[in-house]
């Protein structure tokens, strides 16, 4: 049996086309790329279905053969996501008033994914977490109403099974996997008081007595959540829109731990400067830090939250673990130069450090050896195109968009936990007819006018 090959959906404004991955890199046959300018495209969790929606409507495909499975006539849909056991189809509109519906119409809509039908239309004015959140064995979905937390059971939506009682949830995330499932919200601060996160165990969700964990914590406009992998703690970024002091543009960001067993702690950073990126690692037991005025450090912490590895300062903002989690990349994107750093995390050795110059988009392969890398509208107009690396540093493929066309996503199907196995790390390039674009040596800095004379001082001085 031939290894899987993963696809790689790329919208843009000439259509939606999907490529077969590494090492071929060409065309899926079975795609038929009609589907036009597409607004959105996903694929399930397991990878096997492929959604689009375009202005003729939403269509859902098998990713295998490009065989239609369902047709959706909702040509408005901006946004859409397919529940993790593939039952239901979630599609979501702007939300709009008319002259007819003062009231607006419902925007949020879930449909029976085999049969089509529609299974409950919903109001969602804010695109802000607009998706109801589902455990792995869909046994339970969530989302906020009105700073509520409702909870549905068995993907019956007309009736709400259990609610979170508490003073204005803003946020939650629910825990991966499937039961017991835990929830982490929320709660901005008001009048004084301190903004808080606490994890529950589903159905135990009343007051702060059933909290597994609780951290309070002022200084916060906002909270990011993140569970690990194994749903066993949580980290919060909390940061404010203005740093106070003047420090910083980027606001004030602290970084908190929250584990179920309620411990908790304040992840005590060697640097001043905003939080760039936050990752766990796919193992769990230890998740990466980039922070810091620039240069950026990044450090690896463990479960107790002391330092494991500090991997020096350098031009980086983001953070990316293999799916695997065996190789961490550093990266410098958005404002910095695109340079990478690309570790192997068992014995901290740097493999490789390419150069992606202008990417705004960079995601791991599910093999664990690929990477995407990518220039998107509407964050840059111009040379739009995604290149496919391997890990080492050589690019296998390139693709530049033509002159007044635009690219605006590069998506991978994902594939279960497991389907790939992880390989030996290597150091050596990997072949490619592409050759590589490691980083140039940094070489001091002179004056436009100084650079056709030789590097060397002058005798006289």
């Amino acid at each position: 049996m031939a290894p899987a090959v993963p696809l790689l959906a790329v919208r843009g404004s000439a259509g939606t086309s999907l490529l077969r991955g590494p090492p071929q890199c060409e065309q899926h046959s079975a795609f038929s790329s009609d589907c036009g300018v597409c607004r959105c495209v996903t694929f399930s969790k397991d990878g096997t279905l492929l959604a689009w929606s375009n202005k003729n409507g939403v269509s859902v495909v098998k990713s295998s053969d490009g065989s239609s499975v369902s047709t959706f006539d909702l040509p408005k849909t901006a946004l859409m996501e397919i529940s993790p056991l593939n039952n239901v189809l979630v599609t979501w509109q702007p939300y709009t008033k008319t002259q007819d519906s003062p009231q607006g119409e419902a925007n949020l809509q879930l449909f029976d994914l085999q049969s089509g039908q529609l299974i409950k239309a919903l109001y969602q004015k804010k695109v802000d977490s607009w998706c109801p959140s589902w455990s792995e064995d869909e046994k339970i979905c969530a989302r906020i109403v009105n700073n509520e937390l409702h909870f549905y059971e068995n993907n019956d939506f007309n009736s709400i099974a259990n609610k979170l009682h508490m003073q204005k949830v803003s946020d939650f995330a629910l825990s991966p996997g499937g039961q017991p499932s835990k929830v982490a919200v929320y709660v901005p601060g008001t009048k004084g008081a301190p903004s808080f996160v606490r994890l529950y165990q589903y159905p135990v969700l009343g007051g702060p007595t059933a909290a597994l964990a609780n951290k309070s914590f002022f200084k916060a406009d906002k909270a990011t959540m993140q569970w690990n992998k194994k749903a066993s703690a949580v980290l919060v970024t909390a940061s404010t829109e203005v740093d106070k002091t003047g420090a910083s543009y980027y606001g004030e960001q602290t970084l908190h731990y929250l584990a179920v067993n309620g411990e908790t702690a304040l992840v005590q950073l060697a640097k001043g400067g905003p939080i760039y990126d936050v990752a766990w690692s796919p193992s769990s037991s230890e998740f990466c830090v980039v922070y810091g005025f620039m240069p950026a450090k990044a450090t690896v912490f463990n479960l107790k939250c002391d330092p494991v590895f500090d991997f020096g300062t350098g031009p980086r903002n983001a953070a990316y673990y293999s799916p695997q989690g065996h190789i961490l990349v550093l990266a410098g994107f958005g404002n910095l130069r695109g340079q990478m750093e690309v570790w192997d995390v068992k014995k901290y050795k740097q493999v490789s450090k390419p150069l992606a110059p202008d990417a705004t988009h960079f995601s791991w392969c599910p093999d664990g050896e690929h990477v995407v890398t990518a220039t998107c509208a509407p964050r840059l107009r111009v040379g739009n195109g995604y290149k496919i690396w391997h890990y080492t540093g050589s690019v296998l493929h390139t693709f530049e968009v033509a002159s007044g066309s635009e690219l605006y996503e590069v998506r991978w199907q994902p594939f279960p936990d497991g389907s790939f196995p992880v390989k030996p790390i290597r150091y050596q390039a990997a072949p490619s007819e592409l050759g590589t674009t490691q980083a140039p040596p940094t070489q001091a800095y002179r004056p436009p006018a100084l650079r056709h004379l030789p590097a060397t001082a002058s005798s006289k001085l």
